[in-house]
């Protein structure tokens, strides 16, 4: 009978601890769906409602960004474009095609700088008109560079004199024709001349009342006198030349060796 009573015992003991093992496990799992079914719910309400948090609240995918410029940006960029909007029209009321996009006019830039567009007469080597007008065009960034060179020759008592900056590509293919020489006339089967990307000028010095000043040589010089090697010419024109070279490098202007006035 005794150990009836301990079998009795020992069985309701085992089936206490079965009994409590198993409601403990569905606690923990009822447990962890519960709180499953909450972040579920959180994240679902914050994709539904995501509209109704301020902006500054939302994860950069959830705002709506504004594609409008700075207000002080635009304004400046549409000074900037109506400038190079009337140096176009006015080109283009004169039949010439010029990039809205990166050509201004030198002299909206440049006011006292001195222009003698030599292709644009019969005063160059060819003995011909090359091309029909009389204004100087370039890169907005070109003409800010040689903006800075100009306010440096003031300090000189000099200015600058264009020879030629823009330049269309029919009038490189008629250079060509009359001087098929690579070291002088860039070949325009080939590629575009510099000239013709607005991003190059040949220029030359003088005073600022327009007097001329003494230089190596005149304009397409096809000679060695020409080049950047100033030991044959004399040593005012050599100065000269130095000085002109020296501030154009320095406002960033790469000069080429065979024509003093290339940059």
């Amino acid at each position: 009978m005794k150990k009836y009573f301990i079998f009795s015992i020992l069985l309701c003991t085992v089936v206490f601890l079965i009994s409590g093992f198993g409601s403990m496990q569905y606690f923990k799992i009822a447990g962890e769906m519960s709180l499953n079914s909450s972040k579920s719910d959180t994240l679902q309400d914050a994709n539904v409602h995501s509209e109704d948090v301020p902006d500054d609240l939302l994860p950069v995918s959830a705002k709506n960004f504004d594609d409008s410029e700075d207000v002080s940006d635009s304004d400046e960029k549409a000074d900037n474009e109506d400038m190079a909007d009337a140096a176009i029209n006015k080109a283009a009321e004169e039949n010439r095609i010029v990039d809205l996009s990166t050509f201004v006019l030198v002299k909206d830039y440049i006011p006292d700088v001195q222009i003698d567009l030599r292709y644009s007469t019969n005063n160059n080597f060819t003995g011909a008109v090359i091309y029909d007008f009389n204004d100087a065009f370039l890169r907005y960034g070109t003409v800010e560079k040689l903006k800075k060179a100009q306010e440096a020759l003031r300090g000189y008592g000099l200015t600058l004199l264009i020879w030629d900056a823009f330049r269309p590509v029919e009038a490189q293919y008629k250079l060509w024709e009359v001087y098929p020489d690579s070291r002088y006339v860039a070949n325009p089967n080939k590629g575009f001349s510099s000239h013709s990307r607005g991003n190059t000028v040949d220029v030359s010095i003088v005073s600022l009342d327009g007097t001329e000043v003494i230089m190596p040589t005149n304009f397409d010089d096809f000679s060695s006198l020409a080049d950047r090697d100033y030991d044959d010419c004399s040593s005012v024109a050599a100065e000269n030349a130095r000085r002109l070279e020296g501030i154009m490098e320095e406002v960033g202007f790469k000069p080429y060796f065979g024509e003093w006035w290339h940059f």
